[in-house]
């Protein structure tokens, strides 16, 4: 049998409105003839048949009502906030070694770059220390010039102004002399030229400067070239040890057969035993 839409040869309308413009009243559900559908109702005609499980005249449990219910959003699935959260930490693990990495990388640069600017003060200072001494090195002969002038009292005039500019100028450069007489003797800053013994010392003892020493703060330019006394006790002991070296070398040599050397002694005694004894052939009769 067909239904009343198939029968209809003219257009169809249905008014779908809710609010009845007529009346002002809501349009019910469940009239009959009413062109409106109810969340159960199918849509009729053909589109209700046409779906799968759907029946024509919009009965319940159709696959109408099954389209017009509203979809429900599907949750997470299970075990997926505790993925979530192992990745989280993976990641913020991974991030806090990459800061550590970069921490290490900033501090060993740093510390590079202050050692390589403590290497270059150090060179720099050091570079300087040395022109400065080579410099003032070739001009010491001027200077020692200037003390053996000043010595013998010819260091006037003009010369004299010149040099007292010169030894002005060296002295403001850290140049500085040492070496007096009376010095104690030390081989780190003095170079001994003459050696003696005297009985007015107690230890060795720089008793004349030969030639100044200079050094500039803790290095030493030049060192002082003097004449050195020791003691006279010292003297004394290093005599009669060669004395005592030598006698025991002329006993040695008289146990072992050889005579001794002559000398003037032995000559003596052989003179006054020919005397005393026969005569010689040599003398007259």
């Amino acid at each position: 049998m067909k239904s009343p839409e198939e029968e209809s040869t003219g257009p169809v309308i249905r008014d779908l409105r809710r609010i009845d413009p007529e009346t002002g009243q809501v349009r019910g559900t469940g009239r009959p003839g009413s062109p409106l559908r109810g969340p159960g109702s199918a849509r009729p005609g053909k589109h209700a048949v046409s779906k799968p499980g759907g029946k024509a005249g919009g009965e319940p449990g159709t696959g109408s009502q099954e389209h017009d219910r509203p979809a429900t959003v599907a949750g997470p699935p299970p075990g997926l906030p505790g993925d979530q959260q192992a990745d989280d930490d993976q990641a913020a693990s991974l991030a806090r070694l990459a800061l550590a990495e970069r921490t290490a990388d900033l501090q060993r640069l740093q510390a590079e770059y202050a050692n390589y600017r403590k290497r270059v003060e150090r060179d720099r200072v050091a570079v300087r220390e040395q022109a400065l001494a080579n410099v003032l090195a070739a001009l010491l002969p001027v200077l020692d010039d200037i003390g053996r002038a000043r010595e013998h009292e010819e260091l006037s005039g003009g010369f004299k102004s010149v040099a007292e500019s010169l030894e002005s100028a060296v002295a403001k450069l850290g140049l500085t002399s040492y070496g007096e007489n009376g010095d104690v003797f030390d081989p780190n800053l003095h170079e001994a030229l003459m050696h003696s013994y005297s009985a007015d010392v107690t230890e060795p003892t720089c008793v004349q400067i030969l030639q100044p020493g200079y050094q500039i703060g803790d290095r030493i330019l030049r060192p002082a070239r003097v004449a050195v006394a020791e003691p006279a006790e010292a003297g004394a002991d290093s005599a009669a040890g060669a004395e005592a070296a030598g006698a025991e070398a002329a006993g040695t040599e008289a146990a072992a057969g050889q005579p001794p050397e002559a000398g003037p002694d032995a000559a003596a005694a052989g003179q006054s035993r020919a005397d005393g004894g026969a005569p010689r052939a040599s003398d007259p009769d």
